[in-house]
């Protein structure tokens, strides 16, 4: 790993491969490495240098303490992108990496050439309001959840019924989110994803891509055509089969998507 400084973060990063950069921008609670199982790989053999990243709150980049904001987390991104001269830059976010990708879109146009945004939404429904809350309650609370317990009800939030249904294959999601443990993004439970933010999305001007997942509890498919539908170029494609981790559950899927997307820009 090597690091950067960016909006007075210490962020870890990976930058491999050759071509136009891709930067990938994890979700909450995730390490940036999760990318390369699958998504880097296929970049890769696409042509395409990638970035990968930590994000605040997840170690070895910094940890401040307190609650983190959208703002924080759309700066450092930017920071990373602009401390390593990658812009414009193509973006694939997942989840909070996607609402980030978003906002940079938004915000600094001039850096992005396509945004690629998995497992997003533009809103809070009340069911998503109220997961949102009791991750903000436990943070609160101070308790910490064995991973005996926190690896297994992770697993059935964020994968889709023909997984958890799968013996073979649950097993060993049971197994790595079980030792993965607690990564210290309690931060990140504070980042705002919730606010209706469809009028600002009609602001976006760079081309854009949605991918929703059939079983998506987190972002159901509803709530990220939302988001298609309020940016002006931007298309959706749903798969099926897949949970909130559709990256992980249908690499292959979703790797073609964003191939066959990077490749018009």
């Amino acid at each position: 790993m090597r690091y950067v400084t960016a909006n007075g973060i210490r962020l870890a990063y990976d930058r491999t491969g050759d071509g136009d950069d891709v930067l990938l921008i994890m979700g909450s609670g995730a390490s940036g490495r999760v990318w390369t199982a699958h998504q880097t790989p296929a970049l890769h053999r696409a042509g395409y240098r990638t970035i990968t990243f930590d994000n605040r709150g997840i170690a070895p980049s910094d940890v401040p303490p307190g609650r983190y904001s959208l703002d924080d987390m759309v700066a450092d991104t930017v920071g990373l992108i602009e401390a390593l001269d990658a812009g414009p830059c193509h973006l694939v976010g997942t989840s909070l990496g996607a609402v980030i990708a978003e906002e940079i879109a938004l915000r600094r146009p001039e850096l992005v050439r396509s945004a690629v945004l998995m497992a997003t939404r533009s809103r809070s429904d009340l069911v998503r309001r109220a997961l949102n809350r009791a991750d903000q309650v436990l943070n609160e609370s101070g308790v910490q959840l064995p991973p005996g317990y926190s690896g297994p009800t992770t697993v059935l939030q964020m994968f889709s019924p023909r997984t958890l249904n799968d013996e073979s294959t649950v097993s060993l999601w049971l197994d790595v989110f079980e030792l993965s443990g607690d990564n210290g993004s309690s931060g990140q439970d504070w980042v705002d994803v919730g606010t209706d933010r469809r009028d600002l999305l009609r602001r976006i001007t760079v081309p854009c891509r949605v991918i929703t997942f059939t079983d998506d509890l987190i972002c159901p498919p509803h709530l990220g055509a939302e988001v298609a539908d309020a940016i002006p170029d931007c298309d959706l494609v749903e798969i099926g089969g897949a949970g909130h981790l559709g990256n992980l559950e249908r690499p292959d899927e979703v790797n073609a998507a964003i191939v066959e997307f990077l490749g018009k820009f």
